[in-house]
């Protein structure tokens, strides 16, 4: 006889609703750390009906992983971050890197604490380097222009300015005594180009 809750319950899961659940249980226990029964369990639906969605936990972290990358990404492509001097077109960047982060903090944690132990981890760093390169050669154009100094090596910079922002998934959490996500990004911007901009 067919468990008609069951079936109900699998057919109420979408991959998203499971991506939500897997990227908490990933960043608690740690990907190699959870296994499709943690998942299961914590979905609170059989691993049978997980294998309906997808082919395994590896896919469900390059979901995961990919939609942080889709958000960085997405950014380079938009409007203010084509067009116009190097430094406003990094200022961009980086004031929208912070808001992507914050609004898919539990994704952009993930991508940053993987470690390269299977195929899709070793693509997400391959990913993550490349967004670093670009977002590096977009500041080297900046220091070209003159408009930011060029005392320190835009890699470098790049490595400081990314370190700044990668730290809110230390302490960021969302809540109504949290500081909005303008606010945050506005301090960011600040600082960053308060340090960065020449003479």
């Amino acid at each position: 006889m067919v468990d008609n809750s069951r079936v109900q319950r699998r057919d109420a899961y979408t991959v998203e609703t499971l991506l939500a659940v897997t990227v908490r249980v990933f960043n608690e226990r740690g990907y190699d750390g959870t296994s499709m029964e943690d998942l299961s369990r914590a979905a609170g639906i059989s691993k049978s009906s997980i294998y309906h969605h997808v082919r395994g936990k590896e896919e469900l972290l390059r979901l995961a992983v990919g939609r942080a990358l889709d958000g960085l990404f997405g950014i380079l492509d938009e409007p203010a971050a084509t067009t116009g001097r190097a430094v406003d077109r990094l200022e961009h960047v980086v004031r929208r890197t912070t808001e992507v982060l914050a609004a898919e903090l539990p994704y952009v944690t993930l991508l940053l604490r993987v470690r390269g132990n299977t195929a899709t981890e070793q693509w997400a760093l391959q990913q993550r380097r490349a967004y670093d390169h670009r977002v590096a050669e977009l500041l080297a154009e900046a220091v070209r222009d003159g408009d930011l100094r060029s005392d320190i090596e835009p890699r470098l910079a790049t490595r400081l300015l990314y370190g700044m922002i990668n730290s809110l998934i230390e302490w960021y959490r969302p809540g109504p005594d949290e500081k909005s996500v303008q606010h945050i990004a506005d301090a960011v911007t600040l600082l960053a180009f308060g340090g960065l901009r020449a003479p």
